[in-house]
């Protein structure tokens, strides 16, 4: 089964949505092919208090919001899409998928985001979801009135311990340096709350449990000592991977596996746009995801109207 398209875009994220809004109301036929849930990262995210115009937005609502007007416009948004296969070399761009056939298009634009980082480390496999979360909004009901733990300590890391407050009865915030990368406000915030505890200059170097989580190994960085930490749960939140994998063979990617870019958020195939937080960027949030999504989908239509 063939599905054309003007524009397709991979991935349903802030960057993706925005790009859907505006290519759909100006009449081109576009479809959104989403791999997980719409929104990506943005609507794990618990509560959005700087996003302009929408204070103290869950990032839930938002995605949803943005996906309903995207699809008012027009725009088709397919979530659980798993793509097997694609070929953007051509003037046509077609992309295949598992069980809803291959979608052809005249552009493309990947806005595949982000995963969460993991540690690494012995037992974070095994008890991935049976104690230890990536999601505060997904998890945290299931530790009220638990101890739980906080690896990181940048903006999503203090912001998220904050909001684990009002489900845990304690929160140990582990960070692997004395000094944290968020903003001034989160770090006051977290550190002004009677439910949080930091570690410093400490990671998780293990996890132990029988059925669930039932212990973190804290390890001092500078002194090498590591001790059990008898824990319920442990969140981590320590950045995020870009979703780059299946393009390494044909885009220009960094070294950090980012998709380069230029300021039209052109790849190095034509026809071929990014947008959001798989591209080369020093900032990553979801306005600047929006801003990508708004002038990928410019650009796209002026490449389309080239074209004709």
């Amino acid at each position: 089964m063939e599905n054309k398209y003007d524009v397709i875009i991979l991935g349903g994220g802030p960057a993706g949505l925005t790009a859907g809004i505006y290519l759909s109301r100006s009449g081109i036929n576009t479809v959104i092919l989403n791999e997980g849930i719409t929104g990506g990262q943005m609507s794990l995210t618990h509560k959005i208090a700087n996003y302009p115009g929408v204070p103290d937005v869950s990032g839930y609502m938002l995605s949803r919001t943005m996906q309903k007007q995207a699809e008012s416009f027009g725009c088709k948004v397919l979530s659980n899409v798993k793509i097997s296969d694609y070929d953007f070399m051509g003037d046509e761009k077609k992309i295949k998928t598992e069980r809803r056939g291959t979608f052809i298009s005249k552009a493309v634009i990947i806005a595949s985001g982000g995963k969460s980082r993991e540690l690494k480390v012995p037992g974070e496999k095994e008890f991935a979801g049976k104690g230890i979360s990536y999601c505060a909004t997904c998890d945290g009901d299931f530790f009220r009135d638990k101890e739980i733990i906080v690896v990181g300590g940048g903006n999503s890391a203090l912001e998220e311990a904050v909001a684990l407050t009002q489900y845990a009865s304690k929160v140990t915030v582990v960070h692997e340096f004395d000094y944290f990368q968020a903003h001034k406000k989160a770090v006051e915030e977290a550190k002004n709350h009677p439910k949080i505890e930091f570690i410093l200059n400490s990671t998780i170097s293990a996890f132990y449990g029988s059925m669930s989580l039932e212990k973190a190994v804290v390890k001092n960085l500078k002194t090498g000592q590591e001790y059990d930490m008898k824990i319920d749960g442990v969140f981590i939140f320590i950045g995020y991977v870009p979703q780059t994998k299946p393009f390494k063979s044909i885009l220009s990617l960094n070294k950090r596996d980012e998709i380069i870019v230029n300021e039209n958020m052109m790849t190095n195939i034509p026809g071929i746009f990014a947008a959001g937080d798989c591209t080369a960027k020093r900032y990553r949030q979801i306005t600047t995801a929006v801003s990508d999504g708004t002038i990928a989908a410019l650009n796209v239509i002026e490449y389309i109207q080239n074209q004709l």
